[in-house]
């Protein structure tokens, strides 16, 4: 059965939840669980940020001017999450040349300096951006984001507005919380506390580490408490990066609020099911996409997070979200590429 777009300007009408996955929870564990991961030759880059740290890009190659791909991963995510991988794959067979943005901290070495990666930090973003477009001036850019990438790519469209680098030509955003307290909120409740408790198990753990190589960085009886996302961010992520606590971290990072801001076409694919983020949230982007022509929504029924998947047969999978970006990127594209 189909699964009807909810939205304005965008309504491909091509997915179709896969009937042997039902329910948001599963759709949304296949990918990790389940998936044969695509197998894309990459090679690891390593760029110095001028705070004295590093950020890691894994990329792939293409021919000189050929369209490029930027991706950015999950809370927790790296180079070999599941969708990253496809988004690769998905680039390569269109001959376009992919980089895949490591957030410090997530490509399995600690980062050098007293700072973590957060759903509002666009610097890093930015810098890379910047520096591809310098690189490879003849290359159009197009950017994709999951999750917290996709969060964190809207933020930073929208404090860009019109004043991106002109060879970035389209992006798109799956799965955002893009009401990042309400978001923290619904991953307290129910099954969702399987996906906080493996996320908090990593957080925890990278924020102990941190809190050796940097003493007094974070209060070791607050972490040590910390049963919640939002604990965490309480303890952890607001007071290391100048935040008043966790509700003024997300406040000032959900991207919510800069959607109306944005000017690059951009694609908004989620899913009513996903159980990171309540549903009436994803009503009020489409009442802000509405007022925004540069927004195109695609928000299906059934997809859950980051899943999306479809096929008839479960071993014959289709991941329709990774050839849905993909395909609204291209159009964006000049003509020729």
């Amino acid at each position: 059965m189909r699964s009807a777009a909810i939205g304005s300007r965008v309504n491909s009408g091509e997915y179709r939840p896969a009937w042997w996955l039902p329910g948001g929870h599963l759709k949304t564990l296949w990918g990790k669980l389940a998936r044969l991961r695509p197998r894309v030759a990459t090679r690891r880059e390593r760029w110095q940020t001028p705070d004295g740290d590093f950020i890691d890009l894994h990329r792939l190659e293409a021919d000189p001017g050929s369209p490029r791909l930027l991706i950015l991963h999950g809370l927790e995510g790296s180079a070999r999450s599941h969708y990253a991988l496809g988004m690769l794959e998905q680039a390569r067979l269109r001959g376009w040349a992919s980089d895949v943005l490591v957030f410090r901290s997530c490509g399995g070495e600690p980062n050098q300096t007293a700072r973590f990666y957060h759903s509002g930090e666009t610097t890093d973003l930015d810098l890379v951006v910047n520096r591809l477009t310098e690189m490879h001036s003849d290359s159009p850019l197009v950017l994709a984001g999951v999750s917290l990438g996709g969060n964190v790519l809207l933020k930073w469209l929208g404090e860009r507005g019109n004043t991106l680098p002109t060879q970035v030509r389209g992006a798109a955003a799956v799965s955002v919380p893009f009401d990042l307290e309400r978001g923290a909120r619904s991953i307290e409740r129910g099954f969702s506390r399987v996906y906080q408790a493996h996320f908090l198990r990593s957080l925890k753990r990278k924020a102990m580490e941190k809190q050796e190589r940097f003493p007094g960085l974070i209060t070791a009886d607050r972490l040590g408490h910390a049963r919640t996302l939002f604990d965490f961010d309480d303890a952890v992520t607001a007071p290391v990066h100048g935040f008043l606590g966790a509700s003024d971290y997300y406040h000032r990072s959900s991207s919510i609020r800069f959607l109306s801001q944005i000017r690059l076409p951009t694609l908004l694919l989620s899913a009513i099911d996903d159980p990171f983020l309540p549903p009436d949230v994803l009503e009020e982007v489409k009442d802000i996409a509405q007022d925004n022509p540069a927004l195109y929504v695609e928000f299906v029924r059934r997809g859950g997070h980051v899943g999306f998947i479809s096929g008839a047969l479960p071993w014959r999978p289709d991941y329709y979200a990774e050839r849905r970006v993909v395909a609204f990127l291209g159009d964006h594209l000049p003509l020729g590429n």
